[in-house]
């Protein structure tokens, strides 16, 4: 019998999507993925509390299980989570929406921003982006076809976003504006007068907005102010917000988005056919965190805030210079006083020191000299961390390694 040739397998030869191909993985999770495989490593990378879920809200999702009440829920989300959610934004932000109509429960604000930006974009149509940004932003934007426009903000005013050069910015392909206040990486929140000047550019122009609200129960003083509840602002906004952060529910995956129906009812139609909803138990959690949680949000946002005080004045000591931060529970210094890159820097601080920071050129143009430390972790680990970078800066000045 004749013997057959072996087979020999051989991956295809069509290009796989240019655009995928073509971004770099994120910044956050190279040294997230490093940090994890060393001892003794203070993590100040991921976003992500370092409390645990309320007990309450543990509770609410351990009884969905014990009572079997683990299927599908509405394409939307639970009716009563819904109302729930809009009961709170019309009580703390003035926000109205319908909650059957316009409120879509999300897998986590990830999926939610995702949706939103593949309704509002047509191919080649452009998205105005403050930057430093999130990661997902910029990438997001390429996914669904759309061409992502960075504008800069300044640490000098506090990283304020500027709207002349939002408005510079504005082309006829320009399709909508980002914002986020409390911003992630620098902690800005907006006055209410830079987020009025927004909308009027939005109303002038004929602009969407998509407002990453995620953080905004973790603002350390004044008000926040979303869009959608100024003047010309609520019928071209889409808010962004969930559970991840104020009450420390990153892996439960509950996020929402609320709008206007039109965007909304799309949103949903793209929802239905990739995720279906988001996670059942995982959605009777957030409701009982909205009915029950509110003294557990208050006290870990008191508590990010000392920490917020002692570590800024900490970087600020060392000569890194950081402005303070308004929300979120991130800091982002400058490193200028290094000599060093943003990725030399984040680094050197991980192997000589174990200290596992972002390096800013993750979170877009603008980023360089600049690192982002999340201070959501305990008060002796943020004092060692100083105390590290301490031994690393001095140790650069002694070398002679660092700018003149």
């Amino acid at each position: 019998m004749t013997q057959q040739p072996a087979k020999t397998e051989r991956f295809p030869s069509k290009p796989l999507n240019r655009v995928v191909a073509s971004c770099p993985p994120s910044g956050i999770r190279r040294f997230f993925d490093i940090a994890q495989q060393m001892e003794g490593v203070i993590a100040l990378g991921v976003g992500e509390p370092d409390f645990v879920t309320p007990e309450c809200v543990r509770e609410a999702g351990i009884r969905s299980l014990q009572q079997g009440i683990t299927g599908y829920t509405s394409n939307s989300g639970l009716p009563q989570l819904r109302e729930a959610i809009c009961r709170d934004l019309k009580t703390r932000l003035n926000l109205d929406y319908h909650a059957d109509s316009e409120c879509l429960i999300t897998v986590g604000v990830s999926e939610g921003l995702d949706l939103a930006l593949r309704v509002l974009l047509n191919p080649g149509d452009e998205v105005i982006v403050p930057v430093p940004c999130y990661v997902a932003y910029l990438p997001g934007i390429e996914f669904a076809g759309g061409k992502a426009v960075p504008v800069a903000a300044d640490a000098e005013d506090g990283f304020r976003i500027h709207a002349d050069r939002i408005e510079a910015a504005v082309t006829p392909r320009t399709k909508a504006i980002m914002i986020a206040s409390p911003a992630n990486p620098t902690g800005a929140a907006q006055s209410r007068e830079d987020v009025q000047a927004l909308v009027d550019i939005a109303v002038r122009h004929d602009l969407f907005l998509i407002s990453d609200e995620i953080y905004e129960q973790l603002l350390y003083s004044g008000t926040h102010t979303s869009p959608a509840a100024l003047p010309g602002g609520r019928e071209r906004t889409v808010v962004l917000n969930g559970f991840s952060k104020s009450y420390a529910m990153t892996g439960w995956r509950v996020g929402y988005c609320c709008g206007p129906e039109e965007i909304v009812t799309l949103m949903t139609r793209v929802h239905q056919y990739t995720m279906l909803c988001a996670p059942t138990m995982a959605q009777y959690a957030a409701l009982e965190a909205l009915n029950s949680a509110g003294e557990e949000v208050e006290a870990m946002r008191a508590d990010y805030k000392h920490r917020r005080d002692l570590f800024v004045a900490g970087l600020n000591r060392l000569n890194l210079r950081c402005v303070l931060p308004g929300g979120a529970f991130y800091a982002f210094p400058s490193i200028h006083v290094s000599g060093l890159s943003s990725e030399e820097f984040v680094e050197r601080l991980l192997m000589e020191e174990k200290v596992a920071v972002v390096p800013g050129t993750a979170f877009g143009p603008g980023g360089e000299g600049y690192i982002r430390c999340s201070y959501a972790t305990a008060l002796p680990r943020l004092e060692e961390a100083l105390a590290r970078m301490e031994r690393f800066l001095d140790r650069l000045q002694n070398s002679g390694s660092h700018a003149a």
